[in-house]
Formats: C-alpha cells, sequence, structure tokens
C-alpha cells in the first residue's frame, strides 16, 4: 500500500537493491532536481507532504565511460489524480502506478546479479500525485528539463510529466539508447485489452529489436504507431506542448509527449504497462496481483548490448 511504499521508501529499497549488488546508486532530493530543472517532474509532487525522491542507479559491467541501455521508469506511489481527481472506484489500485519504476529498478539489480557485461543506468522520478493547497493546477505551465515548456491541461495525465524529465536527465549523462517503462494510459487497455504491453518509439530498427527481446524474454509487446499527426495535436497554444490533448488515440498522444524530448540520434523505446500491471486471476505464469510486466525485456536488452 502507498503507506507503506512512499518515494522515501521505494528509494530506500532500491539502496538495498544497489548494495546487494553492486551497483551505484543517487538519490535527489527536491532542490537538487529544482537545481536540475526538472520543474515537470517536480510539478507533479507540488500537492504532497511526501518529499519526492529521484532514484539514479548505475551499473558499469564492462567498465569504461558510457552507458549502452538506459532504463527509465514512473514512479507514482500514490496516483490520485491530483486537482483532475479520479473517481473513487479502483482508485486503490493506483498503489500500483509506481510500477515502471519498481521495473527498472528489478531489472538493473538483476542485470547487476547476473554479471551482465553491459554499462545500464537506471532512473526512476517518484513522487506522489495528489491535491492539495500547493497542487498544480490545470492550465499551469512549467519549463522541464529539456528547456521545453508544458502546459498542464489534466492534472491525471501526470506520468509523462515526470517521464520527460526522467528521459532528459538520461540522455544527459550520455545514454543513446533509452526505454521508459509506464503505466501511463488507460487508453492502451482500450487498444489492447489486458494480454499485450503497447510499443512505441523510434527508429523502426530499435522498436522492432525490442519486440524482439520481449518476444525472447516472454514478454508480449504490440509496436503501436507514432507519426507527425500525434506530434502536432500535443501542441499547447500557450507552450511548446500540452500534456493532454483529448481521448482520441489517448496512448499515442501520450508517447508523442515523450517523443517531443527525444533528441536526434537516440533510440527510444516506450513500453505502455497500463494493459498488463496487474491480473485480477492467476495465470500458468505469473499469480493473481501486481506482474512486472517488462522487467525481463529489459534484461534481456541489457543482454543483447552485451553481446554486441
Amino acid at each position: 500500500p502507498a503507506n507503506k511504499m512512499t518515494p522515501t521508501i521505494l528509494a530506500e529499497e532500491a539502496r538495498a537493491l544497489a548494495k546487494e549488488h553492486g551497483v551505484e546508486i543517487e538519490v535527489f532530493d527536491r532542490e537538487r532536481c529544482r537545481k536540475l530543472g526538472m520543474n515537470s517532474y517536480l510539478s507533479v509532487a507540488q500537492g504532497s507532504h511526501e518529499p519526492p525522491r529521484f532514484i539514479v542507479m548505475r551499473y558499469h559491467g564492462r567498465g569504461g565511460r558510457g552507458y549502452d541501455i538506459a532504463f527509465v521508469g514512473k514512479g507514482i506511489t500514490f496516483d490520485s489524480g491530483g486537482i483532475s481527481i479520479k473517481g473513487a472506484e479502483g482508485m486503490h489500485r493506483m498503489k500500483a502506478d509506481m510500477t515502471g519504476a519498481a521495473s527498472v529498478i528489478a531489472a538493473i539489480a538483476a542485470v547487476a546479479r547476473l554479471g551482465t557485461k553491459a554499462n545500464v543506468l537506471a532512473v526512476a522520478p517518484c513522487t506522489e500525485n495528489l491535491p492539495g493547497g500547493g497542487a498544480t493546477k490545470p492550465g499551469d505551465v512549467f519549463t522541464s528539463m529539456s528547456g521545453r515548456t508544458v502546459e498542464v491541461i489534466n492534472t491525471d495525465a501526470e506520468g509523462r510529466l515526470v517521464l520527460v524529465d526522467g528521459v532528459t536527465y538520461a540522455q544527459r549523462e550520455g545514454a543513446r539508447r533509452v526505454v521508459d517503462v509506464a503505466t501511463l494510459t488507460g487508453a492502451i487497455q482500450i487498444a489492447l485489452g489486458l494480454h499485450f504491453t503497447g510499443l512505441f518509439g523510434r527508429p523502426d530498427s530499435f522498436v522492432e529489436e525490442v519486440r524482439a527481446a520481449g518476444t525472447a524474454a516472454g514478454d508480449r509487446l504490440w509496436p503501436m504507431p507514432l507519426t507527425d499527426e500525434y506530434r502536432e495535436e500535443i501542441r499547447s497554444e500557450i507552450a511548446d506542448i500540452a500534456n493532454s490533448a483529448g481521448r482520441e488515440g489517448g496512448a499515442i498522444k501520450g508517447a508523442a509527449f515523450i517523443d517531443s524530448v527525444v533528441e536526434k540520434g537516440t533510440d527510444w523505446a516506450h513500453l505502455d504497462i497500463a494493459s498488463t500491471y496487474w491480473s485480477d486471476k492467476d495465470r500458468p505464469h505469473s499469480p493473481k496481483g501486481p506482474q512486472g510486466p517488462a522487467v525481463r525485456t529489459l534484461i534481456e536488452l541489457a543482454a543483447r548490448a552485451a553481446r554486441g
């Protein structure tokens, strides 16, 4: 439950895993993030009394400089929707909105435990998303770490707000292959049901590589379109981009928002696990409850990077 897995507790769990498996770790507080310009991420944390924690984990399996791949995971330890508050039905399950962060933390620990000969970076921007006197209001504008300005239309579209600063940070650290993992949109459930994770990204060759890794690892990923029409739809009249642009193609527009900070020369994939993060019944390959989708895919990608 969210009271037993706050951003601070999640950071402590990450520290314990890092120590056990020989992974370097840093945890940035609000002030450090502010100095780095992570105002999009911090905008989500404004309504909560729980301090945000931006977790960075580094594994140098091959030694030398640079990173062969970076994992970025959405870490909303509880998502009420903020001022754009959700309905009560099912809100208790929003304790699992940190599944992306949990997945990348677990994956880099496993990569280290396996002794994979690759350099891997994991980034987990963690916070609660709650209403409150200081909470972000619909219509507010913030400047992201990338320098792009963001108009917040819907505070319940918060995952993309934290991910853009996470992806930008990974690129600033030198990663040129980035995979983000997030329970991002209910729209991906409408598109794919509960059996496939939505896969977005560019270039197509990297998307196919990620899909192949998922297939080999036992995760079912389904490629989704992402074209300039969708990028155009997230443009804001008063900022560079808006975090919500209508229900049609909602999962694609969420991906387009993250895509807006992906730099030229970066291979990027986005895994929308909102369709696969939880199961209400036991299945042959996993018990009822949280599923940890994409962990095996991330481990496989690191192994493939090690093989060159």
